[in-house]
Order: structure tokens, then sequence, then C-alpha cells
């Protein structure tokens, strides 16, 4: 099934190219303020959820995020939803030895993490807002997982396609993701084409124009009434 080759398609594109293939197909997947919190390596991955909330009365029993990584497969992403909050940790050093060794591809955070320069040393990706040293421990804790949340105002739910690069983190819901996938490759084939012929001495301004550049990323519909 075509199904089983997206992570390897996806694998194939940058973040640039799969917001672009997300607005041609008229959804927003791009999340905005969350970046690689070290040089880290591109990710691609399926999505395993997981909603944070500040700790009530009751006191948690197991550690954040800890459910979540038992059951994650080897190459999923981790996408928490802490809010945006920045003033706590929401993922440490401790979580992230865990995740690499169950071969986890990486996290992304909607909030903060720290330990990372353990993140660092162990070659494993962190994508947040921002880094504090400030602990979970008695002021959040895991509400449930793999169930839709939101990730910077983007819906995300378990099983959807993470992409998080240098350029930022990309959410594609899976019902969605075939034709996401394919508008996403030709436009990527289209800026590989418009590089070759640049490439070979024409005019970017030329290159651009005649390869309607400007609409690559505009929906069928929107096209057809400009």
């Amino acid at each position: 099934m075509a199904e089983h080759t997206w992570i390897e398609r996806l694998s194939k594109l940058d973040s640039c190219a799969v917001s672009d293939a997300m607005e041609k197909v008229g959804l927003r997947g791009a999340v905005l303020g969350i970046r690689p919190m070290w040089s880290c390596e591109r990710i691609v991955g399926r999505a395993v959820t997981i909603k944070i909330k500040p700790v009530g009365l009751v006191r948690p029993t197991q550690h954040l995020c800890t459910p979540a990584i038992e059951a994650a497969q080897q190459g999923d992403v981790l996408v928490i939803d802490n809010a945006g909050r920045v003033d706590v940790a929401t993922w440490g050093g401790i979580l992230t030895y865990a995740a690499k060794v169950k071969g986890i591809a990486g996290v992304v955070i909607d909030g903060a993490c720290r330990d990372l320069d353990e993140s660092r040393e162990h070659e494993f990706p962190v994508f947040a807002r921002t880094a504090v040293p400030v602990t979970a421990r008695g002021r959040i804790m895991q509400e449930a997982f793999n169930e839709e949340i939101q990730c910077g105002g983007v819906s995300v739910s378990a099983g959807d396609l993470v992409i998080a690069d240098r350029s930022g983190v990309v959410l594609v819901p899976a019902a969605k993701a075939e034709e996401v996938l394919t508008a996403a490759e030709a436009i990527a084939a289209r800026e590989k084409r418009m590089q070759e012929e640049i490439s070979k001495g024409r005019s970017v301004v030329e290159v651009m124009e005649s390869m309607q550049y400007e609409a690559m990323n505009v929906a069928e519909g929107e096209s057809q009434r400009g």
C-alpha cells in the first residue's frame, strides 16, 4: 500500500516543500516558533502525541512522557502539547536517553525542554520553543497520550506525519498524506529544475517567471480564479 512508503518519501523532502504543499491542498501544517535546540538533523516519522497539564491535587504516579515512550515504535516522533509554556521544562535528559534507546526519531515540544547537553551528547533531536532548567516535577504532568492535541495551533493526532528540520516543523494529517506528499514532490522537482536552469546561465527572473514560482503553493481553485 502507498502508506507504507510515506515515511521514505517524506525523508527525501524538506519542511519548506511540505509546508508549500500543505498550502496548495488548502491546509495549515507549519508550526510557528518551534526550532531545533541544537544543530540536529532532520527528523521524519509518525506522531505519538502527548498532552501535558498542570499538576493538581492528585500527584502523578508516573513521570510525564514515560508511558508514551514505552508505547512508541522505532522511528516515531513524539509531539508534546504543553500549550507553549516556557517557564518549566517538559523534556529532560532521562527522557532523552530512554527515547534514544527505544529508537524514537526525535521530539517536538510546544513548550520548553532542558538538559540540552545530554540531547546533543546522545545525538537525539529536540525541537522546542526554548530551553529552561526548571524541573517538571511538582509542576506539570501527563494528561493523556495518543489523543488529538494542538501543537502551535496546529491539530495533530497519533499516526499523523511529522517533518522537522532547521527551517521548522510541519505536521501532515495521515488522511491527507498521499495528496500532500505528491504535491510536495512536484514542488521539489520543479525547484530542482529551476536550479538546473540557473546553473546553465538563465536569469533567475526569467526562470522564476517561466516556471510560475509565485503560484507553486497556491491551491488549485485559487489558481484558477487568479
